[in-house]
């Protein structure tokens, strides 16, 4: 089997993002990353469904700690009769697919896929633990091949040598828009937003553009317009944790503020991703509200008095009409013909 993650930063090779070995499964923290390389290690399904609850991992991360997830769930039960393994697996894939509430239905197709991949095995009379660990790495190779097409047709929107805005952590069309880019000797300058409050922007996305050998610049989420102005910004992308098929997305707090911007300076806003085939409607998305501690402390040390209270939404929605372009396996779609996606016959991605 050739792996997709080839030529790509340290955080994006599989082994990195999640792993199951051994009964156990160890994911890289990235809420400390890069400061530290630590990894959590995760005895028990639930302790898996935690990890993504808690943003060890974020992003495209957590697709592949549920695969991991289920591995060890049927671990867990691998001495048990059939039954109770089925119902265990269907149990720990509700659980972690619904460990972060936005995206339940993508993570459902992972979870889903792993307790079918678990009930063929053992029809078959064979091993649930190594059906679902294959299936999850067979799942990573179609995603990254997948992502791959989408960074393809991301790269060829830039300018020769250019300079390219992100928003949050992308995970692995960061890593495969960047290998395009390289492809096409094309030396984009990238500007990472910091994304406040988890910083995602600034520890992982410019991690892995300046681990790839790009000209890479963090600037925190009130800069935004400055650099807009001053320093040449010709294009602005960012991926989506949700796609609604009317042209909807959602992704990390303080896209929209950013899409908003674009729109003012006349700079190209281009969404990475695959359209949500279930979401009809922006209305149909959920947004995750988080602990507002993380939003008035920062790694433990408070930075607001006890009384001030705060708000901590994850994620916000920009409507199509700020979208220049939804950039998918298939090519480039105006945000409002998105159905047309769905005209031709849509390949597993997860």
């Amino acid at each position: 089997m050739e792996r997709q993650d080839q030529d790509l930063a340290f955080m994006l090779q599989y082994e990195n993002v999640a792993w199951y070995e051994d009964g156990k499964v160890r994911i890289l923290d990235r809420r400390v990353y890069p400061t530290e390389i630590k990894f959590v290690e995760c005895n028990t399904y639930k302790e898996v469904a935690k990890a993504i609850t808690d943003m060890v991992t974020q992003s495209a991360g957590p697709y592949t700690a549920a695969g991991m997830g289920m591995t060890l769930a049927a671990y867990e039960v691998k001495d048990k009769k059939e039954a109770e393994q089925i119902a265990y697996l269907t149990q720990a894939s509700y659980d972690i697919s619904h460990a972060r509430p936005t995206t339940a239905n993508r993570m459902g197709i992972v979870t889903e896929g792993c307790l079918k991949a678990a009930k063929e095995a053992m029809e078959k009379g064979a091993n649930p633990v190594e059906a679902i660990f294959n299936r999850t790495i067979d799942s990573l190779n179609r995603r990254y091949s997948t992502m791959g097409k989408v960074g393809e047709y991301l790269a060829d929107l830039f300018p020769k040598n250019g300079t390219i805005m992100t928003q949050c952590f992308g995970e692995t069309i960061i890593g495969m828009m960047l290998r395009a880019a390289r492809k096409n000797n094309n030396d984009v300058k990238i500007y990472c937003a910091e994304t406040r409050p988890y910083l995602q922007g600034a520890r992982l996305t410019s991690s892995c553009c300046s681990q790839m050998g790009f000209d890479t610049t963090v600037i925190t989420d009130n800069m935004v317009a400055y650099t807009m102005q001053h320093k040449n910004v010709n294009l602005f992308t960012s991926a989506a944790d949700t796609i609604a098929r009317d042209g909807h997305i959602a992704n990390k707090i303080g896209t929209y503020q950013i899409a908003i911007l674009a729109k003012y300076f006349r700079i190209p806003y281009f969404v990475t991703g695959i359209p949500d085939e279930d979401k009809l409607h922006g209305s149909d998305i959920i947004i995750e509200e988080r602990d507002p501690a993380q939003v008035l402390s920062y790694r433990g040390i408070p930075n607001t008095l006890p009384e001030v209270k705060g708000i901590y939404p994850s994620f916000d929605i920009t409507p199509p009409h700020l979208i220049s372009g939804i950039v998918t396996d298939k090519g480039v779609y105006t945000p409002y013909v998105l159905n047309d996606y769905f005209d031709s016959k849509v390949k597993e991605f997860y």
